[in-house]
């Protein structure tokens, strides 16, 4: 159950009343060093298929329309091309809703930078007016038996900012990359509701009617001129309005090569498909 002050709801109303809150976009921002897969997963993600060559200074924004839990959502992948620092990270920490911060298992240095973005995401979310869901990926898990970074290393290290953590393969499993990507949505989805202000409500005072005046203070006019009451003769409840959402922007790097809309994917200047 959940309370409103004067007015008690059952969880089921609120999550009717939720429901079309709900945003209509989700940003999605794929972080990490040179090679460690960010591009295989955003084209895993959007078309089922693994490729093994692709431009490592193409950076780009795609969309897909999904659907999470019954509700219609659109999925905005902002594929970043990083070298191995981060660079500029203002254009996707102001525009993405959640983060995933990659890194290859077969790799030890690209599992330490992957740290240099989790520690940019919590200073910014430090100053942030809400929370963002941040996932540490450990991709390429086809690759187990070249493996240098343990799962628990991996564990340890999410659970250091708080963060969510996956192991994926982005050339073998299409249904665990596409989990993380839906998994994104409902914890924007969850951050929205744990973060929707509880409308309160605030009291308007009246002056009491003259019949509401005690006998005593009838006595006389000269007594009830002069006499202020203070008691409250009407309460009136009213919701103060809620607070429009921003509207998310996208924000596009000059790196891009075209401009892509949904729901039509033209896929992906410069990279081979298998």
């Amino acid at each position: 159950m959940s309370s409103m002050f004067s007015k008690t709801r059952t969880a089921h109303c609120a999550n009717e009343r939720h429901l079309h809150t709900f945003p209509q976009e989700c940003n999605v921002a794929i972080l990490g060093c040179q090679g460690s897969g960010k591009s295989a997963l955003t084209v895993k993600f959007l078309t089922k298929r693994f490729i093994s060559e692709y431009d490592p200074n193409l950076e780009d924004t795609y969309a897909s329309e999904e659907v999470v839990d019954q509700q219609p959502v659109l999925l905005k992948v902002m594929d970043t091309a990083d070298q191995d620092v981060p660079v500029s990270c203002e254009r996707y920490l102001n525009w993405a809703s959640a983060f995933m911060v990659v890194y290859s298992i077969d790799n030890r240095k690209s599992f330490e930078g992957s740290q240099q973005y989790l520690d940019i995401i919590a200073l910014h979310l430090k100053n942030a007016q809400h929370e963002s869901p941040v996932f540490l990926v450990g991709n390429k898990l086809d690759m187990e038996q070249y493996r240098q970074v343990t799962k628990a290393e991996g564990i340890s290290l999410a659970s250091k900012y708080g963060s969510s953590f996956y192991e994926v393969s982005a050339c073998l499993d299409f249904e665990s990359v596409q989990h993380m990507f839906h998994e994104a949505v409902r914890e924007v989805r969850r951050e929205m509701e744990r973060h929707m202000t509880v409308r309160p409500l605030f009291i308007i005072e009246e002056k009491p009617s003259l019949h509401l005046v005690p006998p005593a203070a009838m006595a006389s006019k000269h007594s009830l001129a002069s006499c202020t009451y203070n008691t409250l003769s009407t309460v009136n409840f009213k919701e103060i309005p809620s607070v429009a959402q921003a509207k998310l922007v996208t924000v596009k790097s000059s790196r891009a090569q075209s401009k892509r809309k949904a729901p039509t994917l033209t896929l992906l200047k410069g990279f081979k498909i298998f």
